[in-house]
């Protein structure tokens, strides 16, 4: 691989499950990759060390997407180290499930922060700062259109970052800068696996026509799609990776 890459990618909430996924495909795509994380440091430095030893470039970039300040200093850290940025994949987010009438102030909250103004945060800064001809790719979830009881401050937040999706496509009108999102049903994640019995993820496998649960890298396959030559014609969309759940 050259040492001038071609494009560069900044993808958020990257050290594990689908941002993992998506951050060793797009690497594996010719990107040079920045890789956020939050917290967990170990497994970014070692998805870092396996894309590097698979002939792929990038950088590990520490930051809550929730403070505008950090995700400034992302894309400082990526023209630093690659003259710039082509791509952004906001696939930072949390999810804390309870039925409205239960849920707390700090539920409400910290999905707020992180999947709203965290997306809000990173579209501010790309719209700013990202190449003519660059593409963004957020992460929404089915669930903005399954709708089930306990998602509802969940699923807001990712109607909001749809909402943003259309906006924004619009407003990068004459910069050739395409927008869109990725709404994955469930998916074998650790995070989504954890606390369910083999009973229910088995059911929830079932609730999809392809009769599985969708794989990180089926999702990380649809972003690069978007983020790749081929997906030059798609613009504020949302693209349901499901399995057609809904």
């Amino acid at each position: 691989m050259s040492n001038a890459p071609k494009k560069v990618a900044i993808v958020t909430g990257a050290s594990r499950g689908i941002g993992a996924a998506i951050t060793e495909r797009l690497a594996g795509d010719g990107f040079a990759v920045v890789l956020n994380y939050a917290g967990s440091a170990a497994e970014a430095e070692a998805l870092a060390g396996k894309i590097v030893q698979a002939g792929g470039r990038t950088i590990t970039a520490q930051a809550d997407v929730s403070d505008a300040a950090a995700v400034a200093r992302i894309f400082d850290a990526a023209e630093s180290a690659f003259g710039g940025v082509d791509v952004l994949v906001n696939n930072a987010g949390v999810m804390r499930l309870a039925a409205i009438a239960d849920a707390d102030d700090a539920a409400f909250d910290s999905q707020i922060a992180v999947n709203l103004k965290g997306t809000f945060n990173t579209l501010r800064e790309a719209a700013r700062r990202l190449r003519n001809g660059g593409r963004i790719v957020n992460l929404s979830s089915s669930q903005s259109g399954i709708l089930s009881p306990t998602y509802g401050i969940y699923a807001a937040t990712k109607a909001a970052v749809e909402a943003l999706t259309h906006v924004l496509a619009k407003e990068l009108r004459g910069r050739n800068i395409t927008v869109n999102a990725v709404a994955p049903g469930p998916t074998a994640t650790k995070l989504f696996l954890d606390g369910k019995s083999r009973e229910l993820v088995d059911r929830l496998a079932k609730l999809a026509p392809l009769e599985r649960l969708g794989q990180p890298e089926d999702i990380a396959a649809a972003v690069a799609f978007l983020a790749g030559p081929d997906g030059r014609w798609i613009n504020g969309q949302v693209l349901r990776a499901n399995g057609g759940i809904i």
